[in-house]
């Protein structure tokens, strides 16, 4: 499932994120999602979200509800 739709993403989701250094490379990096950061009901590049590990970036896919 991609990341496009803020009504498809909850906390505590596992997902895959884009961070913002590495949106070059399409490299993916994988968490637990804290708090989402956008406010809009959805966005063309993913929804923005902060991990549980202090990392940001927007979701490109959800692993697990």
């Amino acid at each position: 499932m991609e990341g496009t739709q803020r009504v498809k993403i909850k906390e505590g989701m596992k997902v895959n994120i884009v961070l913002k250094q590495d949106q070059q490379s399409n490299k993916l990096t994988c968490g637990i999602v804290q708090k989402i950061l956008t406010k809009s009901p959805s966005h063309p590049h993913g929804i923005k979200v902060r991990l549980t590990s202090g990392e940001v970036g927007r979701v490109k896919e959800v692993i697990s509800e």
